[in-house]
């Protein structure tokens, strides 16, 4: 699944290429994705109009017009792609915007849980984004916000990062990389995090993602850019994935345990707090 470097990477992409740019068609090949896909709205809303930039919250991509804003969610399988003329659809395109230069950004999604929406009201006060917790990378999420925030908390760490609600995407990925980084057992109550380790630990969330951003994200089954390029950050990636081989710093054997449907994996001696 797309997480939030995968995401701030396409927007990274898509950005120039876009902003500006006069939508002259929409084309709803499916009348569903995750939720219901408002192709009628969509096809009146949007022709005529310019994107006047593109965002991000979370992991959704917002490109706001000047009647509302069109929200894209890139699911477990999603794609957007930019291509500079009008190409044939192939399996699983579901969504195609026409630009007045020529060029298309389509939508290929083959499991279907990405989510193309539409709203006329302030961005902000949209059901799927007002509950969200803070950017990782904004000075919203600090050491300070996430102290307070873990008090009381007697699950684990890695689960709690994971929580939409406290912050935005610190996925199943990069949790498990900044917890290697900040040396805390994923195990470990994120109510019993000191304040020490709580400054370490952001900083460790926020280096992780900076570094997994400007290496295209990570390409595990599934993700690719808006050029169809894969990331490379799972060359540096530490315990994700490696359960049963060496540490690369101690060379102790990377235990392994699933909870929730999730594989976790760090390391018993450096991740003994």
């Amino acid at each position: 699944m797309p997480e939030l470097p995968e995401v701030e990477t396409i927007r990274r992409g898509l950005t120039p290429l876009l902003i500006k740019q006069e939508i002259s068609a929409v084309t709803t090949r499916r009348k569903d994705l995750r939720w219901p896909m408002p192709g009628k709205e969509l096809s009146l809303a949007l022709p005529g109009n310019i994107i006047e930039d593109v965002l991000r919250r979370g992991k959704y991509l917002l490109m706001p017009i000047d009647s509302g804003c069109l929200i894209i969610h890139l699911g477990m399988s999603g794609v957007l792609r930019h291509h500079q003329k009008n190409i044939p659809f192939i399996k699983h395109d579901h969504f195609d915007i026409a630009f007045k230069n020529g060029s298309h950004l389509r939508l290929n999604d083959p499991r279907r849980f990405g989510a193309v929406l539409w709203t006329t009201d302030p961005i902000q006060e949209h059901p799927l984004l007002t509950k969200l917790g803070p950017e990782p990378l904004e000075e919203g999420f600090s050491s300070d916000y996430l102290f307070k925030k873990s008090r009381g908390r007697k699950g684990g760490i890695k689960s709690f990062l994971m929580d939409s609600h406290v912050v935005v995407g610190a996925g199943n990925i990069y949790a498990a990389e900044s917890l290697f980084i900040a040396k805390i057992n994923p195990l470990r109550a994120a109510g019993n995090l000191s304040k020490k380790d709580c400054e370490r630990l952001v900083a460790a969330i926020k280096k992780i993602l900076l570094s997994s951003i400007e290496q295209g994200g990570t390409t595990l089954k599934d993700f690719r850019n808006e050029d169809g390029k894969p990331g490379y950050f799972q060359q540096s990636l530490n315990v994700y994935g490696r359960g049963g081989q060496e540490c690369v710093v101690c060379a102790t054997t990377i235990e392994q345990y699933r909870s929730g449907g999730r594989a976790t994996a760090f390391c018993p001696k450096c991740q003994k707090n």
